[in-house]
């Protein structure tokens, strides 16, 4: 799979196709476990998008989950306020959104590093978790936000109960964001990224423009987490408070670390087994779930520095010398 850094040659190999294989072999091969695909690949499009900014562009955050949130929010009232229920019109919407908090948090943000960095983006969270709880005619406050009701796909495609719609539409939506961020760090702005990412100071040696460079990712990355939280609300259409804080934010860290931060594809990977591994511990030990997680996760990092792709690729490495 695809590794950290700028590549000469972007062409998409084989290797590359077969998620979306798998994603469409589970629409009609597992039809029962179709919204909970669904919220998979919302995940891994959440993922995606926090991995743009961890893994390339070295910016430290545990407040990510603020720009999910805004996108679920803005989603799920325009859809129950509004009454705006097109599902396109409502992830634009999201996405400009998501967008224009992370411009102007990003501003801030990221003239800090390190732990300043770290808690500014835990902090910016947390206010939007207090704005969304005070806000209970808006927002439903603590009981969440009822009553969101998404119109047909196109006037054509029903969100029906079983998921099929809603997976396809995340499916569909996952790709593009896999095309864009693909694009984007098999470029030279993503090899730019790297670059300060590695050594900021050289960077601003040479010219680049770093802030510039970071704003403009970091805006990015809100968007796609934007887009992440829209499809959440029209898949459940639901929005509760658990969308926004500090969990979902550590979650998806833990998912991208399992995965393996910055190597494109481990934002795939990592979801898929978290959130499996949830489901069947949760059913098991619904006291003690956490504790899988918490033993999986250590066993990663001590043993795959790289995550599980890293893993993959040592072994694979191991096999090749020993043929």
């Amino acid at each position: 799979m695809s590794e950290t850094g700028y590549a000469a040659s972007p062409r998409i190999r084989w290797t590359e196709w077969l998620p979306w294989l798998a994603g469409v072999a589970v629409f009609f091969l597992l039809p029962e476990y179709l919204l909970f695909g669904a919220r998979i690949l919302t995940y891994i499009l959440f993922a995606l998008s926090l991995d743009l900014i961890v893994g390339y562009a070295g910016i430290v955050t545990l407040g990510h989950s603020a720009f999910f949130g805004a996108g679920a929010y803005v989603a799920g009232i325009l859809a129950a306020k509004v009454k705006l229920t097109d599902p396109i019109v409502l992830l634009v919407a999201a996405t400009v959104a998501a967008g224009v908090l992370g411009v102007t948090t990003g501003a801030v943000i990221l003239r800090t590093r390190g732990l300043t960095q770290l808690m500014l983006t835990l902090a910016i969270a947390a206010l939007c978790l207090e704005v969304a709880n005070k806000a209970t005619p808006i927002t439903g406050g603590a009981d969440g936000l009822s009553g969101v009701t998404i119109a047909p796909i196109f006037g054509l495609f029903r969100f029906d109960l079983f998921g099929k719609t809603a997976y396809l539409l995340c499916l569909v939506t996952l790709l593009a964001g896999w095309w864009l961020v693909r694009r984007l760090i098999y470029s030279p702005f993503g090899a730019t990224l790297t670059g300060i990412r590695e050594n900021s100071d050289r960077m601003h040696a040479i010219g680049a423009p770093v802030y510039r460079r970071l704003l403009a990712v970091y805006t990015i990355s809100a968007m796609i987490a934007g887009v992440a939280g829209a499809l959440s609300t029209e898949t459940n259409q639901f929005v509760g408070l658990n969308v926004l804080g500090f969990e979902p934010s550590g979650e998806l860290l833990v998912m991208l670390i399992l995965g393996g931060v910055g190597r494109l594809y481990g934002a795939f990977v990592g979801p898929v087994v978290f959130l499996i591994a949830q489901d069947a511990l949760a059913k098991q030990f619904p006291q003690f779930w956490y504790l899988g997680i918490g033993l999986m996760l250590v066993l990663v990092v001590l043993f795959a520095r790289g995550g599980l792709l890293g893993l993959a690729d040592a072994l694979a490495a191991r096999v090749r010398r020993s043929v």
